[in-house]
Parts: structure tokens; C-alpha cells; sequence
């Protein structure tokens, strides 16, 4: 257990990469390749677990570090550790992986041995990612990330699947190209690699502006921010139905995450300056991302044009500067896993019956697939944000925390204009789910669709469990991230409130006596209902 609990991070880590090479390397027959593939991933899951019963809430550092001297006499060095922020992304990552798996056991029949291994090899880098604390270990597993993902959609996607990969490949990569430089600069500028070294550095007002653009636009690129959302659609549409759950349910995030860790962090400066201008590229996203999903006749583009306008609420509460807001945006990036990955699944099941994804081709499948339509409506109504689901509490206070940002000026017109990204989110969702399974049975081929099978049930449930779980408790991520939230905005809003000239912000959320309530206890207890905790008193 000692071993473990040292070394839980690398094992969590590294054990779907051992798996990658087994499928690439000794094992090709494909059904005891798929089989295998799903007993590491469940092994992954397993292991993850161990992070979440054993992290400690109260701690806004990093836990289970582990650090070993790699390059340059040690100031490179293999660094990982984990905050809340990190285990909530994480779990994420392990729980989707074995789903996405079982997802595929009818979808691909062609060069199996090889599309599991790209699926381990990926999750292995998500992980190492979110893990990760020397800079340039984080580079090297952002950039893997790049390599199964790109033959995921060039080998085993759509029609287009070469134009989808290479686009996909280029932004990520030009983003990156920018990173890497500013990483390097900051290297030479502190003598290391580590995060905490950049951390500790004294940059200079026009340095911390070129350099959070240079991390920006990578991240802003992953995410997608508009208008660099354009490769997106073009890689959810290509790609198989498990390259785009993976695609919405993690690797996006890597974007916002991104900005959290590093780009917020390192570069305050940077942050006063950009962020009015990023949140109205983030309104304009959630905007956007609505109106055109709104005109699709493609349903898998529609999903993913909805993925542009819920993303864009992530990073308008990331750069509302408030502890709710940024709270809001994490809850918000595991809800949007969540929803839209189930939704992904629903898309690709009803394509492997049908092989389009035509909403015009539909209509009345409710009749013959009643079992499917319920957990389509499910799905729609957590993308749309319905309360007591996952989606409303995220959005909420995304919401509520840039409304009543002190440091992020128009932040209330901000808020309004994005909630009537939450009116157009529920217009075109539910307008799809209209034409697709109400009404009549009006076309003949629909005739012979068969309902869904147990194993894709298996695979919906545990999605459908969680978006409901935290919707009635989001207590249990909020308690965990609260911690580090505030570790991570205690200078960022010092240095913007001076920048502003003006006061820091309060911790938490303001309520009308003058009371704050933590994050944690704003929005769930053990009992499910909304109670506020006082903690101290503004007066």
C-alpha cells in the first residue's frame, strides 16, 4: 500500500501506456484485443479511485508528488502532483475510458489491436497532462496527446477524415509552436523547469503580456475559443464515435485547464489586461456556438457546435475572476464531459443502425426505440441545463460569479447577454429532439430499427447516474476543488485588483446580510438540499 500510495500517480499514469504497447506490439487478434483493452482501462479506473478516497479537501497543494531529477543536472525534472482541480479532470478521464471502450465493440471492426492501443496511449497522455508540474514534461504529454488523436480521426473516421486530421493536427500544433517558446524564455529566465520555479519569477509588465498570449492562444486554441473553434466541428464530424466522446469529454478541457494552471497563474499582468477581451470572445462563442448548432441538419455537427457554446461559459467563468465563477467553469467542464459525451454515444449508436446522422431522415423514433429516446431526452436536458442535472449548477454559477465579479469590468452585462446562450441551448436542442423521435414513423427505413442492446445500456447508465448525482450534490466536486480554487486566485486577484486599482475580492459568495458562504456548501449538503454554511462575516 506504502508503494502505491508513493507511486499513485505514475501507476494511474503509465498503466494504459503498458497496455498501448501490449496491443501494439504482442496481442492481434481483435476480440482479445477488445477485451483487453477494457480490463486495463477498468484496471485504470480502479487505481483512480485510490486518488479520490484518499485526497485530502482541506489541502489546496499538490498531494502524492512525486519528483525525480531527469535532464540538466535536475532542473528538468519528472515532477507529477495532484490538486483538486487535477483529480476532478482525472476521474473524468478513467471513468470515460472503459465506456468508450465497451462503446466501440460493434463500431470497429478494422485494425481493432491498433485503434485500442491509440485509445490507451491517449488516455495515458490526458492524464500525464493533468498531472504533470515541470513544464517541459507537460509539453511532451500535450503534444502526445496530438499523435493517437490525429490517427483516431485519419484511419478510422469519416469520408473527410484526412482534411478533418491534418486541421485538427495543424491549429493544435501552430498553438503549440508558442507555447514552447514562451516556456523556453521563462527557462532561461529561472534557471528550471518546474512550476513553481516559473511561479517564483518577478516578470516584467510587457513580458507577462506577450507571454500570456503565447500560452493563451495555445490553450485557447484546445478549447476552442472563437473564432479559432473552425477545426473542431470538422474533427467531432470525421471522427468515430470514440474519438469524439474523448474529443468533447476530455481533451477540450485541456484548454481550459490550461489557462487555470498556467496561463492565469504565471502571468497576472496578462490577465488584467486580456480579460475583459476574453470574455467577450466567450460570450460571443456561447452566442455563436447556439445560433449555428440551431441550423444544422447534421446531428453530430449540432452536438458539436454546442460544445463551442458551452465551452465559451467555461472560460467566461474562468475569467470572471471569482471563486464561484472559476468553481463553476471545473463543475462545468465535468458536467459538459458528461452530457455531450452520453450524447455523442446516443449519436453514434443511432448511426450504426441507420449509417446517417441526417436529422431529416428521422422522425418518430420514439415509436420503435422508446428505450433510446429516454436517454436521449436525458442527455438533452443536461446539455440544456435542467435543474436537479449536472449542466444547471455549472452554468449557475458561471453565471452568478461573473455578475458579481468585482474585478472583471461589464461583468453583469457579460452574464446577461451569456444567458441567453442558456435560452438558445434549450431552442435547439430540444427542437432536434422534436424532429427526430416525435411524430409519426414517417419513414420506411426506420422500420427495422432495432431498441438499444444491454451492452449499450451498460454504457449509458453510469453517465446518466453521475449527471444526476451531482445535480442533487455538487458538494462532492465543489468540496474538492474549493481549496485549490482559492490557492490558485489568492495572488491572481491581488495582482488584477492592483493592476485595477482596485480592493481584492472577497472568497466565496456574498450573501444579502453581508454573510460569505463557501463554494462547497453553497450549492449541496449531505442532506441534497441548498443550505448555506456561515463562515464569517463581512461586517
Amino acid at each position: 500500500m506504502s508503494f502505491i500510495n508513493d507511486h499513485i500517480l505514475t501507476l494511474v499514469t503509465f498503466v494504459p501506456l503498458v497496455g498501448s504497447l501490449a496491443l501494439w506490439t504482442v496481442i492481434k487478434r481483435a476480440e482479445f484485443a477488445r477485451v483487453f483493452a477494457l480490463v486495463v482501462a477498468l484496471v485504470d479506473f480502479v487505481l483512480s479511485l485510490h486518488l479520490w478516497f484518499r485526497f485530502d479537501a482541506g489541502r489546496g497543494d499538490d498531494q502524492f508528488v512525486e519528483r525525480v531529477p531527469w535532464l540538466l543536472n535536475g532542473e528538468v525534472s519528472y515532477h507529477m502532483g495532484m490538486d483538486g482541480i487535477s483529480l476532478v479532470l482525472a476521474m473524468l478521464t478513467t471513468f470515460l475510458g472503459p465506456l468508450v471502450i465497451l462503446s466501440t465493440w460493434q463500431a470497429v471492426r478494422e485494425r481493432v489491436p491498433s485503434f485500442m492501443a491509440c485509445i490507451l496511449f491517449l488516455q495515458a497522455a490526458m492524464l500525464g497532462t493533468f498531472f504533470a508540474r515541470d513544464m517541459l514534461l507537460f509539453y511532451v504529454f500535450w503534444e502526445a496527446m496530438l499523435i493517437p488523436m490525429y490517427f483516431i480521426i485519419g484511419i478510422w473516421g469519416g469520408q473527410r477524415r484526412i482534411y478533418a486530421a491534418v486541421k485538427f493536427f495543424i491549429f493544435t500544433m501552430v498553438g503549440s509552436v508558442f507555447m514552447l517558446v514562451g516556456i523556453l524564455y521563462l527557462y532561461f529566465q529561472a534557471g528550471g523547469m518546474g512550476l513553481t520555479d516559473f511561479m517564483n519569477l518577478q516578470i516584467g509588465h510587457d513580458a507577462q503580456l506577450w507571454l500570456f498570449a503565447a500560452f493563451f492562444l495555445a490553450f485557447a486554441i484546445k478549447v476552442p475559443v472563437f473564432p479559432l473553434h473552425t477545426w473542431l466541428p470538422d474533427a467531432h464530424v470525421q471522427a468515430p464515435t470514440a474519438g469524439s466522446v474523448i474529443l468533447a469529454g476530455v481533451l477540450l478541457k485541456m484548454g481550459t485547464y490550461g489557462m487555470l494552471r498556467f496561463a492565469m497563474p504565471l502571468f497576472p499582468e496578462g490577465v488584467a489586461a486580456f480579460a475583459p477581451a476574453i470574455s467577450i470572445l466567450a460570450v460571443i462563442g456561447i452566442i455563436y456556438g447556439a445560433l449555428v448548432a440551431m441550423v444544422q441538419p447534421d446531428v453530430k455537427k449540432l452536438v458539436a457546435y454546442s460544445s463551442v457554446s458551452h465551452l465559451g461559459f467555461v472560460v467566461l467563468g474562468l475569467f470572471s475572476l471569482t471563486p464561484l465563477g472559476v468553481a463553476g467553469g471545473i463543475f462545468q467542464m465535468l458536467a459538459h464531459g458528461l452530457s455531450t459525451g452520453a450524447l455523442f454515444l446516443l449519436v453514434g449508436m443511432i448511426y450504426e443502425r441507420r449509417h446517417t446522422r441526417e436529422i431529416s431522415e428521422f422522425g418518430g423514433l420514439a415509436h420503435k426505440m422508446p428505450v433510446y429516446a429516454v436517454f436521449f431526452m436525458i442527455a438533452t436536458l443536461a446539455s440544456v441545463g435542467l435543474p436537479i442535472m449536472a449542466g444547471f449548477i455549472g452554468e449557475f454559477m458561471i453565471l452568478f460569479g461573473t455578475f458579481n465579479s468585482e474585478t472583471l469590468e461589464h461583468g453583469r452585462l457579460f452574464a446577461i447577454l451569456a444567458a441567453t446562450g442558456v435560452v438558445l441551448g434549450a431552442i435547439y436542442m430540444l427542437w432536434m429532439y422534436q424532429r427526430v423521435f416525435l411524430g409519426k414513423l414517417s419513414n420506411a427505413k426506420n422500420e427495422g430499427l432495432t431498441d438499444l442492446s444491454l451492452r449499450e445500456v451498460v454504457v449509458l447508465l453510469p453517465i446518466v447516474v453521475f449527471i444526476f448525482w451531482l445535480g442533487v450534490q455538487p458538494s462532492l466536486i465543489l468540496n474538492r476543488v474549493e481549496a485549490s480554487v482559492e490557492r490558485v486566485l489568492a495572488p491572481l486577484t491581488a495582482a488584477v485588483a492592483e493592476a485595477q486599482g482596485t480592493a481584492p475580492s472577497h472568497t466565496g459568495i456574498l450573501l444579502p446580510d453581508g454573510q460569505r458562504a463557501e463554494i462547497g456548501t453553497a450549492f449541496g449538503s449531505d442532506h441534497q438540499k441548498f443550505l448555506i454554511r456561515d463562515t464569517e462575516s463581512q461586517r
